[in-house]
């Protein structure tokens, strides 16, 4: 099998899911019980979020954990608008977002919504970014690697700039970059991600919240890990959540420069064939390669690909079921290059051998 699809998931770590069992038999009590086994179990959730802040360069309050990086937007997103309803209320944000983030704004009474221009290579123009901060807005809502192209927006930079000419909260998608491209918060407010995306397991994911920000909850209730999100904590994934972190970061060096190498060979390859064009910009992250087919359908292609047992896909596998990309045509305004697009997305445990059978089985099909 070859599996391009690690942008929608990835494999679990082994290590990591002997995590979940060990603590899933040996940790019954629940953290919020005042008797010895939740106590035990408290302690362990406690080393956990301890682990995850020291790994994030942040205080362990700051660590809210989810069930996924869409819960995770949604609390970002509402739990700002909530909390600071004297705030203008006025997000920006660019066309490029994640659907968690953008049917989100979407379902917002009113809220005004203002997308943010890009430049030819996607990233955020930046006057553009100063101009529309004179808005006064209550929030900046963006990716930090788009889910699809892979193009990365310069946080470090946007939240400087957020910071010194305005009172916005910045809000982080790093879904799709946390242990795999270099991450440093120190200007940003909100960051979400999860672990399914770096060998975790499905069901948990953070919401990081600065000290200073405040937000109102999404669910309520009795005692939980943060006063930010009611519930049970459930200890076997966050066990699992700061192991998969530790080990994917450990890893990131080392896997970055092999994913690179591939991405490499595979854009080297794709671009000799007439019919491909490359929609991924030369400096996005090397871990997503989207690319179309001039005239065939990407669901026909994705289908003849599984035969040969070889998995990517259309676009990101939470967005819409429409028949072209909606990111894609607003870049290109190509309706024939949206509509064939494919997303090809690498992991720590992809090969080259797999790239060159990959290419190999393409052209055959071709």
């Amino acid at each position: 099998m070859i599996y391009f699809d690690n942008a929608a998931t990835t494999s679990v770590n082994d290590e990591v899911l002997k995590t979940f069992v060990t603590v899933s038999k040996n940790y019954i009590g629940n953290t919020n019980s005042i008797h010895k086994l939740g106590f035990e179990s408290k302690k362990l959730m406690n080393a956990a979020t301890k682990q995850v802040a020291d790994l994030l360069s942040v205080l362990e309050d700051e660590v809210i954990f989810t069930s996924s990086s869409s819960e995770s937007n949604n609390l970002a997103i509402k739990g700002v608008l909530e909390f600071y309803p004297k705030r203008n209320r006025i997000i920006l944000t660019t066309i490029l977002e994640h659907p968690s983030i953008t049917n989100t704004l979407n379902s917002l009474k009113d809220v005004e919504v203002i997308n943010l221009k890009l430049d030819v290579n996607y990233h955020i123009d930046i006057d553009d970014l100063k101009e529309k901060l004179k808005l006064d807005p209550v929030l900046v809502s963006i990716h930090h690697v788009n889910s699809e192209l892979g193009i990365i927006q310069d946080i470090d930079t946007i939240g400087k700039i957020i910071k010194e000419n305005s009172k916005a909260i910045f809000h982080v998608d790093g879904t799709q970059s946390l242990t795999k491209i270099d991450v440093n918060l120190k200007y940003v407010d909100l960051f979400s991600a999860s672990a399914h995306k770096f060998n975790g397991l499905k069901g948990i994911a953070l919401l990081i919240k600065k000290e200073k920000i405040n937000l109102s909850p999404l669910i309520n209730g009795g005692d939980s890990q943060t006063i930010y999100r009611a519930g049970t904590p459930p200890l076997p994934l966050i066990a699992s959540f700061a192991k998969a972190l530790r080990l994917a970061l450990e890893d990131k060096p080392k896997a970055y420069l092999k994913v690179k190498g591939i991405n490499n060979y595979l854009r080297e390859e794709l671009i000799k064939i007439d019919s491909i064009t490359i929609n991924s910009k030369i400096d996005s992250s090397p871990y997503i390669l989207n690319f179309s087919i001039k005239g065939i359908k990407p669901e026909t292609m994705i289908h003849k690909l599984e035969s040969y047992d070889i998995y990517l896909s259309t676009k990101t596998a939470c967005s819409s079921k429409e028949d072209y990309s909606k990111s894609i045509y607003e870049l290109t305004k190509d309706k024939e290059i949206s509509k064939t697009s494919l997303r090809l997305s690498l992991s720590k445990d992809s090969t080259m051998e797999e790239a060159k059978e990959f290419i190999k089985i393409l052209k055959d099909i071709l």
